[in-house]
């Protein structure tokens, strides 16, 4: 969702990749830090975690944010050299 890689999130969470391809596998049993942070990671990359009782965004599971008109940037139409950074 985010499109990050196992290197780039290993990067965010502070764990070695071979911990992320363990959390991928399902065998991270013993590792609740890892799952930790790797949560906190892909939640400051924009996921949102459901939780099964939260039928308010549609039921369990994982969403993205829902970006603002802030986070899109200068539409095309708007771009100029005022604005050329």
């Amino acid at each position: 969702m985010t499109g990050m890689s196992i290197e780039q999130l290993a990067a965010a969470s502070g764990l070695p990749a071979d911990t992320i391809k363990t959390l991928e596998h399902n065998e991270a049993d013993g590792e609740p830090h890892a799952l930790l942070a790797v949560k906190d990671a892909l939640e400051k990359a924009g996921i949102i975690f459901i939780a099964s009782g939260n039928q308010d965004e549609g039921g369990p599971g994982v969403r993205l944010k829902t970006r603002s008109a802030a986070d899109e940037g200068i539409r095309p139409e708007n771009l100029n050299a005022a604005n050329d950074d």
